[in-house]
């Protein structure tokens, strides 16, 4: 189902340049503050291939530099193409949000593009039209895939583990680190035996789009612009296909975090009392817990929430000195969780509804910590938080053709650019 195919990667010649300096988050976690200190940190950072130096640059950027850059460095001998076509598996090993280090192995490959429709590659969101008109504009100046969709796979008898853990023990190509402590190793397989194991493993399973629903989405507008200029048909012209990560969502390291919420000041006159939560939640259960400003948050919901993981339950925060714990019983029809949140809880007792939420009435921080930080400092009336979806939850609802809310899950860590670089030229 899924054409996941080797290549041969554009990469950093890393006797010229350290690989740790070059690599990059992708375009849409970096801050507008970051951009400066990726542009300073090295003259041959990915950056270059992200974003523009400055935020206020972007709207009327053509991107011509970036693919001025891509062939200047590769006649430079900065950038290498590899000889023959590979995958390129990559680990990496990072501290847990709740301690502990743990490893997430997967490969880089070719994607073969799919339309949503086919059910091979499946969203689980939705996207916004600013984002793909403006990573258009990079593909057409570069005509490279410079930044990697992120895909899940499902293994859960893990057929592959053992092929990818192999080729980094025998042919470890790269190393690096990042500013977020997460340490990586990069090696190339092309055994001719494991190759045909990996493609054919991925020849038989469809794919979630985990992260880089906007590069997709622009790869195959690029593809279709592409397809409407050529004068024949060709299904091995490299715009029909594009950079893709791949991970196993039942390996251990693969992390499904949550994505926390908060309500806004602007949208939340005062925080709810105990009657107008009881009102607006009929059915529900919870109980108070104490919350001084010297506990952890992230203890007290491995305490008090995350037991609850796979019902319908939320934990609420008003700064107030109490975690509201809530819960009710699971109905035949109950949905995601952040569904639930979002039709019962931001419903019903904050009045927000879809529109709402879309327009900036609720943030959604990526930590629990973060999240409090929030409430506490103004910036919002209720923090709500939430438990991880499970791979069950994002596999179940894309099978049925359904996209989450916005928001639903975080997956972790994030796939840096720079690593490897599809050329479509030569």
């Amino acid at each position: 189902m899924t054409i996941a195919r080797p290549f041969r990667a554009v990469r950093y010649d890393t006797s010229r340049v350290a690989l740790s300096n070059v690599i990059v988050p992708p375009y849409d976690v970096i801050a507008a503050d970051e951009r400066e200190t990726y542009y300073t940190r090295d003259d041959h950072n990915a950056i270059r291939f992200e974003l523009t130096r400055k935020a206020s640059d972007e709207a009327d950027a053509d991107y011509s530099e970036m693919g001025e850059t891509l062939a200047q460095w590769r006649s430079e001998g900065v950038l290498l193409r590899d000889d023959e076509p590979g995958y390129y598996v990559m680990r990496q090993r990072f501290e847990a949000p709740g301690g502990g280090v743990l490893e997430r192995i997967g490969f880089f490959a070719e994607l073969g593009l799919e339309d949503y429709s086919t059910r091979v590659v499946r969203p689980h969101e939705r996207t916004l039209a600013g984002p793909k008109a403006d990573r258009l504009k990079v593909l057409r100046a570069s005509r490279a895939n410079l930044s990697s969709v992120f895909l899940l796979y499902e293994d859960r008898e893990q057929k592959l583990a053992a092929i990818l853990a192999r080729a980094l023990e025998t042919s470890l190509i790269a190393e690096a680190g990042d500013d977020a402590g997460v340490e990586y190793a990069l090696a190339r397989l092309t055994d001719p035996d494991d190759v045909e194991t990996v493609q054919s493993f991925m020849g038989d399973s469809p794919t979630v789009i985990a992260d880089g629903h906007h590069r997709y989405e622009t790869a195959l507008a690029y593809r279709d612009e592409s397809r409407a200029n050529a004068t024949s048909p060709n299904p091995n012209a490299p715009y029909e296909a594009t950079l893709a990560y791949f991970a196993n969502a039942y390996a251990p390291g693969s992390l499904l975090l949550p994505i926390h919420r908060v309500v806004r000041k602007e949208a939340c006159a005062a925080p709810p009392t105990d009657e107008a939560w009881a009102a607006a939640l009929p059915g529900w259960q919870y109980k108070s817990v104490a919350f001084s400003e010297t506990d952890s948050i992230a203890t007290l919901l491995e305490t008090h929430l995350e037991p609850l993981a796979g019902t319908p339950a939320f934990a609420a925060d008003d700064a107030q000195g109490t975690l509201r714990v809530f819960s009710r019983e699971a109905k035949p029809d109950d949905d995601l969780v952040v569904r639930v949140l979002e039709n019962e809880v931001l419903a019903s007792v904050f009045g927000l509804d879809t529109e709402a939420i879309r327009n900036g009435a609720v943030s959604f921080p990526k930590s629990a910590a973060r999240a409090a930080d929030e409430v506490r400092v103004g910036d919002g009336c209720v923090a709500l938080y939430i438990n991880a979806l499970s791979p069950d939850d994002v596999f179940d609802t894309t099978a049925e053709g359904e996209v989450m809310p916005q928001k639903s899950t975080f997956f972790y860590p994030k796939v840096p650019t720079g690593m490897v670089f599809r050329d479509h030229r030569p």
